[in-house]
């Protein structure tokens, strides 16, 4: 992926991603083919954003995607965490109205 290194780990359900460089349109369907493979019996996502320096309209949106998917999918049992995230990315995602959605750990 283009100026994306992406690390996943499980545990249990638990899978955490690990995201290192920017995300943008350019890698944007990677990423989300990236994450959505490795969903099966994951009931959380956890992204590691402390490396993440840009996050585009196009990574907003597979971040939308995700939540609605698992919101669908198992309703009141998931959840999608987004664990410190760089400054940059925390403007982006308080500004979109994200932190609002999502959990926001600092």
């Amino acid at each position: 992926m283009n100026d994306l290194i992406l690390t996943k780990t499980k545990d249990n359900d638990v899978l955490t991603v690990v995201a290192n460089g920017r995300i943008d349109a350019d890698n944007s369907s990677e990423f989300r083919e990236e994450i959505k493979c490795s969903l099966d019996g994951i009931t959380k996502i956890v992204f590691d954003f402390q490396d993440l320096t840009y996050i585009s309209s196009a990574g907003l949106r597979v971040l939308l995607d995700l939540y609605k998917l698992f919101k669908n999918k198992m309703p009141g049992y998931s959840d999608i965490v987004i664990r410190k995230p760089t400054e940059t990315v925390y403007e982006t995602l308080d500004v979109t109205g994200y932190v609002d959605i999502l959990t926001i750990e600092m």
